[in-house]
């Protein structure tokens, strides 16, 4: 693959992120009944740093959790490798509650939809929204984010990469040539 720009560094995802924070806290009229909830897997730190925004401008900490949509994936039988199963680990109660379902990059929203499938196992929530880093279009469910850090508008023939510290050691988002 061929690098071919650098869509967010650093401080463009911290700034992305602050201001996703606010949105949440605006649209929802304060914290109340949110709970976090990060797609495996750089989804989870995602949603860790948001839950720190939040309790930095709100002072309340959020519960959070960590889902693995690995079974509920549509593509298990075209992908004829071993799927490897991740925690989920969601302690708090949704019930009734609004779940931020936090995940990177938006693109097809067959993810999306299988992590809707995986939460509503664990409970009824009152209302799902959706925040990603990146939304990159070329959606084949009509499935749309809340929040957005950064929409870039890419050709399938580009691939959308996100690193983060928490997991590779740095923070940025490149675009490659495929």
């Amino acid at each position: 693959m061929k690098s071919k720009a650098t869509v967010l560094d650093d401080a463009a995802i911290r700034r992305a992120l602050t201001r996703i924070s606010h949105e949440i806290i605006e649209r929802n009229k304060g914290v109340e009944d949110l709970v976090l909830v990060g797609v495996k897997t750089r989804g989870v730190p995602i949603a860790q740093r948001l839950k720190k925004r939040i309790q930095e401008i709100e002072g309340v900490e959020l519960p959070e959790g960590e889902l693995d949509i690995t079974l509920y994936r549509d593509d298990l039988t075209t992908d004829h490798s071993e799927p490897e199963i991740k925690e989920t680990n969601i302690t708090a109660d949704i019930d009734g509650k609004k779940v931020i379902l936090v995940d990177d990059v938006l693109y097809t929203g067959r993810t999306v939809r299988a992590a809707m499938d995986a939460l509503i196992d664990h409970g009824r929530p009152s209302q799902i929204q959706l925040a990603v880093l990146v939304d990159r279009g070329h959606r084949e469910l009509p499935i749309r984010a809340d929040f957005v850090g950064k929409n870039v508008p890419t050709s399938q023939d580009e691939i959308i990469t996100v690193t983060l510290a928490e997991t590779d050691e740095a923070d940025q988002v490149m675009i490659y040539e495929k």
